[in-house]
């Protein structure tokens, strides 16, 4: 099968397209799915640049990605839920078990992958897991958004953000975003009721005593967060854990979210999508063989919504 695989850990030139890669093994919980499409995250760019090889050393060369939508052609052991034919979409990265969804057949664990919403292709579906998953533990499960409560979005037009705003509106809250200045458009087409430019406005002399913040990008804006949210408040970061120190200070929660793509997450995502109330943003789409170009756009090219790859 043909793959996007790395043999060495580096930037974008290590990214190799290798005609003859052998096809997935199963293991017991996995499915085997043909792959329609997969998408990029930059959490991708961070296992190809050897960040993890400490922590996860891999056995190179190594499939590229984890988020994917396709068709069940096999199913292992241990798997009840799922059947061929079966239209899913989920996560199978490598250093998570799977074997890497930027091929033509992937392997993945069943506890990572859900039905695919029945509203939308495979390209749409692909754009959706982690970025889906991370918007639903971040406002859901962690800082229990309701209707009514204000929150702060970082970075409103990347994938995260850009669903994220989507949910809060679904739920009834009232949503800021963060954008830079060619995105205001676009944050406002998403629901956003205050965008932001953070180019030329600080944010925080423009919000105050919010409910919630949600740091999907953007590093330096996280300490400066805590001084709009009211006591008693929750900030989410997606860049690691805020500081103890200012969260004790302002008397608010503080989370660094490592995101996980369950079946849970993915069937409630499904629920939104097909409830027309998240729609997927899709930057721009490469074929398989453009995977460098693809993932050069990624991490240069500041994409509103997701980066895809269509494979069949």
């Amino acid at each position: 099968m043909k793959a996007a695989q790395i043999s060495k850990y580096g930037g974008v030139e290590v990214i190799e397209i290798n005609e003859n890669a052998p096809d997935p093994s199963l293991k017991p919980g996995q499915i085997l799915a043909e792959v329609y499409a997969a998408s990029l995250n930059p959490f991708d760019s961070f296992v190809r640049g050897g960040y993890l090889k400490e922590k996860v050393p891999l056995e190179l060369p190594v499939t590229l990605g984890g988020d994917f939508a396709g068709i069940v052609t096999k199913v292992g052991q241990d798997v009840a839920n799922f059947k061929v034919g079966d239209e899913v979409y989920g996560a199978a990265l490598v250093v998570a078990g799977g074997s890497g969804s930027l091929a033509e057949f992937v392997a993945g664990n069943t506890a990572n992958l859900a039905q695919k919403p029945k509203n939308i292709d495979f390209v749409e579906a692909a754009s959706l897991p982690l970025v889906g998953a991370s918007a639903i533990q971040a406002l859901e499960e962690h800082i229990n958004l309701k209707q009514g409560q204000k929150i702060l979005i970082h970075g409103g037009s990347g994938g995260i953000g850009s669903i994220a705003i989507q949910l809060a509106k679904a739920i009834g809250a009232y949503v800021a975003a963060t954008v830079s200045t060619k995105d205001v458009g676009f944050a406002k087409s998403l629901g956003a009721d205050e965008v932001i430019d953070f180019k030329v406005e600080d944010f925080e002399k423009i919000v105050k005593d919010f409910d919630a913040v949600f740091v999907t990008g953007g590093a330096d804006v996280v300490d400066k967060s805590f001084k709009v949210l009211k006591r008693g408040g929750t900030i989410v970061s997606m860049l690691g854990a805020p500081s103890a120190d200012l969260a004790k200070k302002y008397g608010i929660n503080a989370i660094g979210q490592v995101t996980g793509t369950s079946s849970e997450r993915l069937g409630t995502l499904a629920k939104y999508v097909e409830e027309g109330k998240i729609k997927p943003q899709i930057d721009k789409v490469f074929p398989l063989e453009e995977a460098k170009e693809a993932f050069k756009h990624l991490e240069e090219g500041h994409p509103r919504g997701k980066v895809v790859l269509k494979i069949k």
